[in-house]
This record gives C-alpha cells, structure tokens and sequence, in this order.
C-alpha cells in the first residue's frame, strides 16, 4: 500500500509536493479548485508546469484529485445537477492538465428520491461527463463509499455496484474510506469481519475495481452513520485493525490518502498517522 495524505496546495498546487516530503507520504491526494465554491480560478500554464516539474522531481508519486463537495449528481434539482456536471467535468479537465489519474467523488444524495432514480442521474451524469472528455484522457472517476448520512448514495458495496454497473464506464472505480465504512456499518476491525469485508466486495464488485482506500480512524461508533474523521489510532477504530489492511498483498499497489484532522495541539497530524501506519508494517 502506497501510504499517503491529502495534502494542501495552499501557495500552488506544486507545494503539496513539499508536504508530501515533510510527512513521508508516497502518495498524494489535493484540491485542484475550491471544495466549496462553485466558480473557480483556471490554472494557469506556468501553475501546471510546475507541478508537473516538481511531480517528477518527487519520483512521479500517484497523485489524486478529490473533487468538490458541492458535488450532487443524484439530485432532482436541474440547476444543481447542471453545476454539479460541468463542475466534475471541469475537475477531470483539471487533473488532466496536471497528470493526475484519479478524481474521487461522492457521487450524490437522491434527497427523498428513490435510490435507483438517484443511481440513473448519476449514472447519465457520469456518462456525459466521459463523453465529454478526450479519448485519449487517463483520468479515472473513482466513486467513493460514503458514511450514509441522510440519502446519499454509496453506503453499501450493492449501491455502488449499482452506480457502476449503471454508467458503464471503464473509467470508473471504486475508493474505499475506512471510516465511512465504519460508519456505514461494515465493521471491518476484526480477523472474521475484515476477511468478509473483502469477500464481499468482492462478490459484489470485484477487486479489480478497487483503485484507491482513505486511511481515516472514527470518532464516531460503529453503525453511527456519521462521517466524523479522527486522527489514526485515536478513535473509535484504533490502530491495530490497520495492520490487515496496509499489510494485506492484494492492496501492495494502491494509494491510500489519510485525510485526518489536526492534533491536539493544532499541528498537522499526517506525518503522525504515517509513521504510526508504517509501524505496523
């Protein structure tokens, strides 16, 4: 597993590579735009040369984009929907640009809608959104797993088997959140529950669509249906039942972004959770 964090790119882009260094992450996921504003700033030529200069002078690391959480393709609302296409759209244009291969999403909330009406908009938006893209382009959408608060959708491997299988698309997969799945109910913190966990996906889904994991511990219980990240080894989760997963082989290759929040004392908590991850190892 390829342990890494979501880091800032406050000052450009091309700084989360500095933070990627302080930390001793090997991979890295960012913001290319504003999380929760629609309108957004181009990046400029110079801004993408030099991120992909200093992409490469950290040995080309996978690098993620995680796109804006104004995001809802599941939504009855046109205008929202309209955004929340263009908006992910633009998010793939962006990685691109920067040579990034995966854009995470939360796909969406039917907000009172029937489940398989939500999954059809976000399966059309999806669509329309690859369509629009280059044939050439090496962007991936991975839709993430979700804690299940209120009506969004991915809280079950079924639903975003559902999304998947709905698009059609070989440019999407599969991010898993250690928390939202524990949130969601999917206690996979023990020896049995963590081998069922992945038995099931991978009846489900398969594990080939798995690209990418969030390492995130809980300060929520298990079943809480809240997505309330906490600093690794520091909660509901705890350290030990990261072992499993960062030294399981099927996952050797894959990214896996901490998006923790700070520690006590205000400090960033990556290179913490990192060292404290690879301790396990």
């Amino acid at each position: 597993m390829l342990l890494g964090a979501h880091e800032s790119a406050a000052g450009g882009v091309q700084n989360v590579f500095e933070r990627c260094a302080r930390d001793g992450a090997e991979s890295v996921q960012l913001w290319t735009r504003s999380s929760r504003q629609w309108a957004s700033r181009d990046l400029s030529d110079e801004e993408v040369r030099a991120f992909r200069k200093a992409h490469a002078r950290f040995g080309k690391i996978p690098a993620a984009a995680h796109a804006s959480y104004l995001i809802n393709l599941a939504t009855s609302k046109a205008e929202v929907r309209e955004r929340s296409i263009a908006t992910l759209l633009d998010e793939c244009v962006r990685a691109e640009r920067l040579g990034i291969r995966q854009v995470i999403l939360h796909v969406g909330a039917t907000q009172g809608d029937p489940l398989e009406v939500g999954v059809r908009r976000v399966a059309d938006a999806i669509r329309q959104v690859c369509r629009a893209l280059p044939t050439r382009a090496r962007v991936r959408i991975l839709a993430e797993f979700t804690a299940g608060q209120g009506t969004s959708i991915g809280s079950s491997f079924e639903q975003l088997d559902a999304v998947l299988q709905a698009t059609g698309e070989r440019r999407l997969g599969v991010c898993l959140d250690t928390q939202h799945m524990f949130a969601a109910g999917v206690d996979w913190t023990t020896e049995a529950g963590y081998e069922q966990t992945f038995e099931q996906f991978e009846r489900v889904i398969g594990l080939q669509k798995l690209e990418a994991f969030h390492l995130n511990d809980s300060k929520k219980p298990l079943g809480s249906r809240v997505d309330r990240h906490e600093v690794i080894g520091e909660g509901l989760i705890g350290l030990a039942p990261f072992a499993r997963l960062v030294k399981d082989p099927r996952f050797a290759t894959l990214p896996a972004f901490l998006e923790t929040p700070p520690l006590a004392d205000g400090a960033d908590s990556f290179g913490v959770g990192l060292a404290r991850l690879r301790s396990l190892l």
